[in-house]
């Protein structure tokens, strides 16, 4: 499957209707960004399962706020809707080929068990004086 390009309008249907999503922030003065979008372009054409996905950071600037995205290039995966890796940097071909197979393998049962014993420790009344 070929890399898409994501807007805001079109980023929350992506991510939710789609098992993995890879993106890719980036822009067009970026120097590592030119250099790691061919490593994302080929990893789409090896992983036709996974939606490889980019956001021009200049072009879509709202969108980028709303990710906290603080430097680029920065890689987020998302698995059944859940932000399950975030990175900045340019990957070489291997670790992105890791990323990818660790989001794949992922227990998502275990992963919102995770994520629900976080937000009950968040949301628990701390000890009073």
């Amino acid at each position: 499957m070929p890399t898409i390009e994501l807007t805001e309008t079109e980023f929350e249907k992506t991510i939710t209707e789609n098992d993995i999503v890879l993106v890719d922030f980036w822009a067009e003065w970026c120097g590592p960004c030119k250099r790691f979008g061919p490593v994302f372009e080929e990893s789409s054409q090896s992983h036709p399962d996974v939606v490889h996905a980019k956001v021009d950071t200049e072009a879509e600037q709202g969108l980028a706020a709303a990710a906290q995205i603080t430097s680029i290039p920065t890689l987020m995966a998302f698995r059944e809707g859940v932000l399950v890796f975030s990175q900045a940097g340019a990957l070489p071909a291997p670790a992105l080929e890791q990323v990818v197979t660790a989001v794949k393998g992922l227990d998502m049962e275990d992963v919102r068990a995770q994520l629900a014993a976080q937000q009950a420790t968040a949301e628990a009344p701390g000890p009073t004086a």
